[in-house]
């Protein structure tokens, strides 16, 4: 693969057998995030676990204090109260029906969908187009409740869903290339804390492994997981 004049340049500034300090880190990612549009800042975390086993499952939330510089369009499938409630609290689009259809004909122009409990016999028939992308509402991530405002509000907020590949490898993101580094470095410290919570019983030896930080167009830097303290 032909190596571009920017990326030669942030590799140069790039050493790859160091581990950075987080804050040294961000500051580094920063420096390389050189492209014309608002690079988006992701985190990579290797963990300890083999995720084919139930035990060893790592899933759940999170709420980045500062978002993820990204505006998140919020479906609700609900029908009266409910539905009037979403729509008051923010909800891009709320309805029942009419997008239960649409997304049967393929529409996905959404990030998050939230439902109640009573509708989850329909929604739940939707597995294998929701599934997939990553949209099928769940008690366990908080899109699935009778709480439809808070999972609005949530929502908007910049809560974000952390679940392990089948490598045991969490991908998350964290931000904007905008963001201050005092705030990046906010966003991922709440995000490895609520790792570190979310070990499950099943995982034996050094759960948390390693992390890299990587800009879109940028290089992967490897953080110094002491300076993370776990």
């Amino acid at each position: 693969m032909k190596i571009s004049k920017k990326q030669k340049v942030n590799l140069s500034k790039l050493d790859k057998a160091k581990e950075y300090d987080l804050n040294a880190g961000v500051d580094l990612l920063k420096e390389c995030a050189t492209a014309k549009f608002d690079e988006t800042i992701e985190v990579s975390v290797n963990l300890g676990v083999n995720p084919k086993y139930a035990d060893q499952m790592v899933r759940g939330t999170v709420t980045l204090p500062h978002g993820t510089g990204k505006k998140v369009r919020v479906l609700v499938l609900a029908k009266g109260p409910k539905a009037d409630e979403a729509t008051a609290a923010g909800a891009d689009y709320v309805g029942f029906e009419e997008y239960i259809q649409k997304l049967k004909d393929g529409w996905i122009d959404v990030d998050v969908i939230i439902t109640t409990p009573d509708n989850m016999g329909e929604v739940g028939k939707m597995g294998r187009i929701l599934g997939p992308r990553g949209l099928m509402p769940n008690p366990k991530t908080g899109t699935v409740t009778m709480d439809v405002t808070k999972a609005v509000d949530e929502s908007k907020a910049g809560k974000i869903e952390l679940r392990t590949d089948k490598y045991g490898i969490v991908h998350s993101v964290v931000g904007k290339a905008s963001f201050e580094p005092s705030a990046l470095v906010e966003n991922i410290t709440v995000l490895i804390n609520r790792l570190v919570a979310m070990r499950p019983p099943g995982a034996k030896g050094t759960y948390f492994q390693k992390m890299v930080l990587s800009s879109t167009m940028g290089p992967g830097i490897r953080i110094d997981k002491a300076t993370l303290g776990v």
